[in-house]
């Protein structure tokens, strides 16, 4: 529990005192997206076919604060730093790093409690690594409709 409200803690004060990218409608739209898809996709993994959870293998409350306040200022820290007008190695590369750091990130949640609140069943540490650049890729490519539909409305 203490890594768990640690984590919310520091993630939401990085994510929104270094935010210089983002505005008040991207934040807001990546957030949902964040938490629709993040909804779906545990709705699967974790509540259907049990491949990790939260806490407890039950549906519990704790599960909602991780959709909802834990892993969007993750996304808005990934897009805030983004180098969008670099080459495509860098922005490979910028990808790369995201992917072992979230990685990485979730290896230490597996720790026993106090620290750690993630538990895999069936779940591996490296289906993480092929399914995380998926997951950044589809907040980036949402991202830049939001962006397109913002340009469109201004003109």
């Amino acid at each position: 529990m203490i890594g768990f409200i640690a984590a919310i803690i520091l993630f939401n004060l990085l994510a929104f005192t270094t935010n210089k990218r983002l505005n008040k409608n991207q934040l807001l739209h990546i957030s949902m997206f964040t938490i629709a898809f993040q909804a779906v996709t545990e709705t699967f993994i974790d509540f259907k076919y049990h491949g990790y959870w939260y806490f407890t293998k039950e549906i519990n409350w704790w599960v909602l604060p991780a959709f909802t306040v834990l892993i969007p200022p993750v996304n808005i820290l990934f897009l805030n730093w983004y180098p969008f007008k670099q080459l495509f190695y860098k922005q490979l590369l910028y990808l790369l790093y995201w992917v072992i750091a979230i990685t990485l990130y979730e290896i230490i949640t597996l720790l026993p409690e106090p620290w750690g609140y993630f538990r895999h069943n069936w779940w591996r540490t490296w289906y993480s690594l092929l399914v995380n650049p998926v997951l950044f890729i589809s907040v980036l490519l949402y991202y830049k409709i939001v962006c397109k539909i913002e340009n469109q409305a201004t003109k």
